[in-house]
């Protein structure tokens, strides 16, 4: 695809054209997730995001705008062990990241963990999707890389074993290009059949002639698969600018991946999302459905132009009444574009059940007109620019009780700070609006004062314990790079409590950062 199509995020600002050299040093695609690996000493903690194997939650922060090395917004991940157990910091500076710290490389625009190699302490999947990539002498701008850095019991090091693929050497049957930007998105996990998976959005890809129609890579145990909207049974056809792939999200048994610029008849960036099984069927995941606000069971909108429906996405595991087991999903779909009655960008999300049978059921459609919702809908605050699911009684029947929504609004205005940024918190299932809970600095939970352009709430992730709020561009003294608060449900329900602070400068971090908080897991 041409470089300047404009896909670029927020992020990117400027295109530095360097000269990381990939071919010839890559592991093998069957590496990523293969079925292979035994259980090493000291990895059998067993829990989710534990990078050390001793049993505590670790928690990966990504700041894809820190300098690294002098060199502006090159991007480094920075990870919390559990129990105060330290910091690590990881960025192209490792021994075996087989690359170098350039400038506007985003490393840790996207971050997925995953028990890749299956010996029982979780691996940091990192996105890097302005990464330069050389290939046969000239330099491919944009082109996009991920690094899969594995963990061990004594956490990470400098030394610590990495993999690194592109696009051709995740799937040799694609081609890396300018302007693909693979590892924009990511989506890890382990099937309920026990086979770890890899899903990585490519939305700058081109299909074709047609520039940023995107698509996804897929890896499920050893075997490595691709999907674009052309191929056979996939929802939807490419479209320049569709951007497939854009986000991701995923359960044990489904994925879905999100085309925000997807456009529906005349109504360009409309947005759609398509869902997948955990199942490949040659070389292309299989797929279910695709769901877009003009899809006969979402009956609470109309797909319009710009609405960006896709721009965010969350998933969770659901049980839901009568069954024995969590065999359904449920997926919040972000669509900040969203007009509120005449108020433009104000933005929505929609929950949607899917089933085993591709069944797809609307569980509620929340904006800030909705009964009970906090606030009045604001032109261009982007409700909906990022999304959290969790379920605070993982494998119970899912209620408006333990189902919980986190939406942030980063671009709402606090008092006289423009931008500051807000979280609502509110059931995923039922009435959103019995519960509603708007989180603010300085509300008495979240901890220091609204600032201008801070963005709360642009970082979000929730398990069944905490919800973790990044606040990438915080500038007051007490985090002047960036901050993320972990707050327990129980911490929100009651609006005090104990709340973690993770930030540049604690726990043994060094204390610089440009947008510490963007993305969190």
């Amino acid at each position: 695809m041409a470089a300047g199509s404009g896909f670029r995020g927020i992020l990117r600002r400027s295109i530095a054209v360097g000269a990381v050299l990939f071919a010839g040093l890559l592991a093998t695609p069957a590496a990523t997730g293969s079925a292979t690996g035994a259980p090493q000493a000291g990895c059998e903690g067993g829990t989710e995001s534990d990078f050390n194997g001793d049993g505590l939650r670790d928690l990966a922060v990504g700041d894809p705008e820190a300098t690294v090395d002098g060199e502006s917004k090159a991007g480094l991940v920075r990870v919390f062990f559990g129990g105060g157990k330290g910091v690590a910091e990881i960025s192209q500076e490792l021994t075996n990241d087989r690359a170098a710290p350039e400038a506007n490389d985003g490393y840790g625009h996207a971050i997925a963990t995953y028990d890749a190699d299956q010996d029982g302490c979780s691996d940091l999947v990192v996105g890097v999707p302005y990464e330069d990539v050389t290939k046969d002498g000239a330099a491919l701008p944009d082109a996009g890389a991920i690094y899969i850095v594995h963990g061990s019991p004594s956490g990470f090091s400098a030394d610590s074993a990495v993999e690194t693929y592109t696009q051709k050497s995740l799937a040799s049957w694609v081609s890396t290009e300018a302007g693909d930007l693979f590892g924009y998105a990511l989506a890890a996990g382990e099937t309920d059949a026990g086979e770890p998976f890899l899903t990585v959005g490519v939305p700058g890809e081109a299909v074709g002639a047609l520039d940023d129609a995107g698509c996804i890579h897929y890896v499920l145990g050893g075997t490595s698969a691709t999907a674009n909207q052309d191929d056979p049974g996939v929802p939807g056809v490419a479209e320049a600018n569709d951007r497939f792939g854009a986000s991701l999200a995923a359960t044990p048994d489904y994925f879905a991946a999100g085309s925000p610029g997807e456009a529906l008849g005349n109504e360009s960036f409309a947005g759609s999302v398509a869902v997948f099984g955990q199942e490949v069927d040659g070389r292309t995941p299989v797929a279910m459905t695709g769901v877009s606000e003009d899809h006969p069971a979402l009956t609470s909108g109309t797909a319009e132009g710009q609405d960006r429906f896709g721009t965010a996405l969350s998933m969770l595991p659901y049980r839901p009444e009568g069954a024995a087991s969590e065999t359904d999903a449920l997926l919040a779909v972000g669509t900040p574009g969203e007009d509120v009655g005449t108020v433009a960008d104000a933005g929505a999300v929609t929950v949607i059940r899917i089933q085993p049978s591709a069944a797809v059921t609307e569980k509620g459609l929340v904006d800030r007109f909705s009964p009970g919702v906090e606030g009045d809908p604001v032109v261009g605050d982007f409700f909906g620019h990022s999304v959290a699911l969790a379920n605070t009684a993982p494998g119970a029947v899912g209620s408006s009780s333990t189902v919980k929504l986190a939406v942030g609004v980063p671009h709402q205005e606090v008092g006289p700070a423009e931008m500051a940024g807000a979280v609502h918190v509110m059931p995923g299932l039922g009435d959103p609006g019995q519960g509603d809970r708007v989180l603010t600095r300085g509300d008495g939970l979240l901890p220091g004062v609204a600032g201008a352009r801070e963005r709360t709430g642009w970082g979000l992730h929730a398990d069944a314990g905490s919800l973790y709020v990044g606040i990438p561009y915080s500038r007051g003294d007490e985090a002047p790079h960036g901050v993320v608060y972990g707050l327990p449900w129980e911490a929100v329900a009651a609006g005090s409590g104990g709340v973690a602070t993770y930030r540049p400068g604690a726990g043994g971090a060094p204390d610089e950062g440009a947008a510490f908080g963007w993305v969190i897991r």
